[in-house]
């Protein structure tokens, strides 16, 4: 069920930017083979709900971002979790794209808005790991 709304959605999107009818069906349908092939998959959502609330925008919004970076972190932790145990994770983040389509498939409650979606399963194969760059390239010290 969540295969099949998250790949209507997405066909809508597609056709909306017009993409040719074979590679739309083509992207559809290699995203909702990963999710149906994919032995378990969580979906990651955030509630503001048990949040504080505060009378100005400014501060309402950092609480909202503060919710959302816990759910990322959460997130993180789980896929460090599955490669300590030897377990491929891929986070993607249709849930964004679809989040009524999300919702209504698994019945999530309304205040539960969904971020990202992470297959977990065996690594048919180990790849290399990446070349990363340099940290100096990518940190600034002051």
């Amino acid at each position: 069920a969540l295969a099949q709304a998250m790949a209507e959605e997405f066909r809508r999107d597609l056709r909306a930017d017009g993409l040719a009818p074979a590679d739309l069906e083509m992207r559809v349908t290699r995203a909702s083979e990963r999710l149906i092939d994919a032995p378990a998959a969580v979906i990651l959502c955030c509630s503001t709900t048990d949040m504080d609330a505060y009378p100005d925008t400014r501060r309402q919004e950092a609480e909202r971002v503060m919710a959302l970076q816990s759910v990322s972190l959460a997130g993180g932790q789980l896929l460090l979790a599955a490669h300590a145990h030897g377990l491929g994770a891929c986070w993607m983040c249709g849930p964004l794209f679809a989040p009524l389509a999300v919702r209504t498939a698994l019945k999530l409650p309304q205040d539960w808005e969904p971020q990202a979606l992470i297959l977990i399963g065996w690594p048919e194969v180990l790849p290399e790991p990446s070349i990363r760059r340099p940290q100096e390239d990518v940190t600034l010290w002051r």
